[in-house]
């Protein structure tokens, strides 16, 4: 699994340009997400054949002085308590700040490697000054400059060293499909995971953790079988005052990154909120499969139309992937929770599927000949033939004579066909125009 990388630090010392530096670095992009909460960005990137996942954890700019340094201690505190390894990020241009010297009190305390990266440096005179931020007390620090990219490469090589070797999961389990149920906290997803366990132990088997904080437990029961991922519950916060939308979504990284299906649950009293949004479109991002329970459906009052009101109100929140399972379900009364296994598990298997050449040709094409992109400027654009690429998630190729010309609006058109007639339930899916 990918090691989490936090930038922390104050506002305005450059965190932005220097996680855009890092994602962004040659081939090393696998993949971003911008936006994963309203203020914070995530990504992955990779140095010397080592992935890791980067956040940068943002600041916050508002308020008094005093709620202004309780909000950056909570984010701090929160990148500490999930990361793998924190870059503490300064400024040589302001020197130590008060809350500079308050985010290195935090980092002192703690056991996790810490890189102090000086931001700034673009000459030797600012390469002197640096030399006061020995007076942190963590060490050796790191001078860079985010803007034009001077010292990060010295700065990745002593990170990915930070960094533990992959270690090669045991076959039996990569055998096997990864359901990690995610969601925000308090939103029933340990009671869902331990309604779905139960008490007959001996079907169930501990696989050890390939990270320390994802627990994998092989589920074998009512004909399913997969890994079951736990996020909920694990390293509770004794002291850590939790801002629970940062905290829901680094939790989440992990886990979604290395799953097959993600099932989100939400709180069917609280309804589908931006930090549910949040979790969703990570996952989305990430080609997952998704399935959303609504959780606690035995507290909401209903009447006939309850149900089709609420799906309607998320799917309008999803919009455009709006092709996603919806089930209501209660961990307390177990209402659908095998349902909710079985609709897993169908995603599962839509997402593997694999449509021959011949047939995606004689059902696409004659929808493509009956509605073809519209023309622009002038030019018609001409599809002749389409496939699917042998990748892990699902992706289309169409071959045309004029690529460019083709827009979103009519690759929407070429989706909404293919959900019809295939079932994609739950699974996004890539569609690309290419020169023939």
């Amino acid at each position: 699994m990918n090691n989490i990388v936090a930038i922390v630090g104050r506002p305005n010392v450059g965190k932005s340009t220097f996680f855009n530096r890092l994602i962004q670095r040659r081939e090393a992009i696998v993949d971003s997400v911008s936006g994963v909460t309203r203020d914070r960005n995530y990504g992955k990137s990779e140095w010397n054949g080592k992935e890791f996942s980067v956040i940068d954890t943002g600041g916050y700019i508002k308020g008094s002085d005093d709620i202004f340094e309780a909000e950056i201690r909570r984010q701090v505190e929160l990148a500490i308590d999930e990361a793998d390894v924190i870059i503490f990020l300064v400024d040589v241009e302001e020197g130590i700040t008060p809350m500079d010297a308050e985010v290195a009190k935090l980092l002192r305390k703690v056991t996790k490697p810490v890189m102090v990266a000086v931001n700034k440096v673009d000459n030797s005179m600012r390469e002197k000054d640096a030399v006061e931020f020995y007076n942190l007390g963590l060490g050796e620090y790191f001078t860079i400059a985010g803007m034009s990219g001077s010292g990060t490469g010295d700065l990745l090589d002593a990170l990915v060293k930070l960094l533990p070797d992959a270690v090669a999961p045991d076959e039996n389990a990569i055998a096997l499909p990864r359901f990690a149920v995610v969601g925000r906290p308090n939103a029933g997803k340990s009671s869902i995971i331990n309604a779905l366990i139960g008490e007959d132990r001996y079907i169930v088997t501990d696989i050890a953790g390939t990270t320390r904080d994802s627990i994998d437990t092989a589920y074998n029961r009512f004909g399913f079988e997969f890994n079951l991922v736990d996020t909920a519950g694990i390293r509770r916060k004794a002291k850590v005052k939790e801002d629970l939308e940062f905290y829901s979504v680094m939790r989440s990284v992990r886990a979604i990154e290395h799953s097959d299906i993600c099932i989100l649950v939400i709180d069917a009293t609280r309804g589908f909120e931006g930090q549910d949004q949040s979790i969703f479109w990570l996952a989305e991002k990430n080609r997952k499969g998704v399935v959303i329970l609504v959780n606690k459906w035995d507290l909401v009052e209903k009447d006939t139309m309850s149900t089709r009101d609420y799906e309607r109100k998320i799917r309008e929140e999803l919009q455009p992937f709006t092709d996603v399972p919806i089930l209501f379900v209660s961990a307390i009364t177990k209402q659908r929770l095998i349902k909710a296994l079985e609709t897993a598990v169908e995603v599962f298997e839509n997402r593997k599927q694999r449509i021959a050449t011949s047939k995606f040709n004689e059902t696409m094409l004659p929808i493509i000949e009956a509605m073809p992109p519209p023309a622009l400027k002038g030019k018609y654009v001409k599809i002749k033939f389409c496939m699917q690429l042998p990748t892990a998630t699902p992706q289309f190729v169409f071959f045309c004579n004029m690529p460019q010309y083709v827009k979103e609006p009519y690759k929407r058109f070429l989706e909404n066909k293919m959900r019809e007639i295939y079932n994609l339930s739950g699974v996004p899916i890539d569609i690309y125009f290419r020169q023939k």
